[in-house]
């Protein structure tokens, strides 16, 4: 993995081989982020990593300037490296072990940008869920979006919320906001 842009640019970053992990390809990243890029301006949004792995989305918000930063995994291993990472470049972001879900049941902070890359093999209710706590409990701010990365065989655009879905190889980007702004 490598971090595509900012302070850290061409950074690479080797993750443990034992981690349960599947970072966002360099490609799909780099589309990622030209899309937020034309929205926001990363100094001075907040974001909110779910399923963060070994960091790989966190890494290139925190790098091109971004130091509110929540990552969640439930892995330990994932956390750690994450940790070690974010020491080793001077990243202030922070990191929570936790179920995703059980994290959006309790947080009441808001963010601007909310990304989810959860395993490819869930369930379109699993892939539901997620998104209906994400808007039930108000959690982005206005002209925040949620992102949530899936394989390109899994449709989440039959969803209120849904606003538009960008396919990169296997990789789909759907971007979900506030309808009612």
């Amino acid at each position: 993995m490598r971090i595509i842009s900012g302070k850290h640019k061409s950074r690479r970053i080797s993750a443990p081989k034992n981690l349960p992990v599947r970072p966002t390809t360099d490609m799909a990243k780099e589309a990622l982020f030209n899309i937020l890029n034309n929205q926001y301006y990363f100094d001075q949004i907040s974001v909110l990593d779910l399923f963060a792995g070994i960091g790989s989305i966190s890494f290139e918000f925190a790098s091109r300037g971004t130091t509110q930063i929540i990552s969640v995994d439930q892995n330990f291993g994932c956390i750690r490296f994450i940790d070690k990472i974010a020491n080793e470049l001077q990243f202030d972001l922070q990191t929570i072990k936790s179920d995703v879900y059980s994290f959006l049941e309790k947080t009441n902070q808001k963010f601007d940008v909310i990304f989810a890359d959860p395993p490819y093999n869930f369930t379109k209710e699993r892939y539901q869920y997620i998104i209906d706590l994400v808007f039930e409990n108000e959690l982005l701010n206005k002209d925040g979006v949620l992102i949530i990365e899936h394989s390109k065989q899994t449709d989440l655009s039959l969803n209120s919320t849904f606003i538009k879905s960008k396919k990169y190889g296997g990789n789909m980007f759907s971007i979900f906001e506030i309808t009612n702004k």
